[in-house]
């Protein structure tokens, strides 16, 4: 009897134990269907961290630390930044000096896992240089540059997660069909301006990768980073331009103060030219997140049809 109980007793605690074991695997299971296993994956800029989706698709968790309206020129990293930097798998970042109050952390967080600057992948004589060791950051609005840091975030994941790379190469190239489709749209649509009235005028000097892909004159009152002053004579000179080339709108930028432009509307009208603002562009940063401005894509066409519906 007593051995009777006892292999009884043996056999409920195995009973017990394999439905703990299959509890537990389930557990697992769920968690990874929850994202747990995707690789985290933390960009500095949206337009970084929409790569980022479009080519990693499920199989990452991406997140940028710069949102909305955000000035990556300026922008400092806060404790909460460090810690998803830490707690990424991979980092992006533009480099070119984009980020330029981050070298430090960038070349720290190197040292410990990988991190790469997409817009440096693009080929040095494609760039536009400032100066002897400087180039101008803003490579995204040049779709055929922006194509090459799609290949470094595919290069980058594949590295990381190498049981998906044959995938992210693939969403890669569809990636990377769309946007050539977005750069024929775009160059149709700008070509609708009279020649005459293709001048962009934008706070900053963001739009010349811009203006040369399209075709189009672009005058900043500041330079490539909003750190740089702006004077009177800078308004000036932009005033002269208005004036003699008949141009009715200037732009504003998403991520910079309204000022320095309103400064240039008010010096076209006391020399006897009405100038209005043509809407609003995206430049540093792209829209809310869940809008179509908030992807590149989205971000890219609200650019073309503002320019093109203000000067046109």
């Amino acid at each position: 009897m007593k051995r009777r109980l006892l292999a009884l007793t043996a056999f409920i605690i195995l009973v017990f134990m394999t439905a703990c074991s299959e509890g537990s695997s389930k557990t697992e299971a769920e968690k990874k269907g929850e994202g747990q296993d995707k690789m985290k994956v933390t960009s500095t800029t949206a337009q970084i961290g929409d790569i980022v989706k479009n080519v990693g698709g499920e199989h990452v968790e991406a997140e940028s630390l710069m949102g909305p309206g955000t000035d990556p020129h300026l922008y400092q990293a806060t404790q909460q930044d460090i810690g998803k930097l830490n707690g990424a798998d991979i980092i992006f970042y533009n480099g070119l000096n984009l980020e330029g109050k981050m070298g430090e952390i960038f070349e720290k967080m190197n040292k410990e896992k990988p991190t790469h600057a997409v817009a440096e992948g693009v080929p040095e004589e494609s760039l536009i240089r400032e100066g002897e060791d400087a180039f101008d950051p803003h490579v995204w609005f040049d779709i055929e540059l922006w194509q090459y840091a799609v290949d470094e975030v595919v290069k980058g994941l594949s590295e990381v997660d190498k049981d998906h790379a044959d995938e992210f190469k693939e969403n890669g190239e569809n990636y990377k069909q769309e946007l050539t489709e977005l750069d024929a749209w775009a160059k149709e649509s700008l070509h609708e301006i009279p020649e005459k009235s293709r001048v962009l005028v934008t706070a900053h000097d963001a739009f010349t990768y811009f203006g040369n892909a399209y075709g189009m004159e672009v005058k900043g009152l500041q330079g490539l980073s909003t750190e740089s002053e702006y004077g009177i004579k800078d308004v000036q000179n932009i005033v002269n331009v208005l004036v003699e080339r008949e141009i009715k709108a200037v732009f504003v930028e998403s991520s910079i103060s309204e000022r320095s432009i309103n400064a240039v509307v008010e010096g076209a009208k006391e020399k006897g030219h009405d100038v209005e603002i043509g809407g609003e562009l995206y430049s540093d940063a792209m829209g809310e997140e869940g809008t179509e401005e908030g992807t590149y894509i989205g971000m890219f066409k609200h650019n073309i049809n503002t320019i093109k519906d203000a000067l046109k």
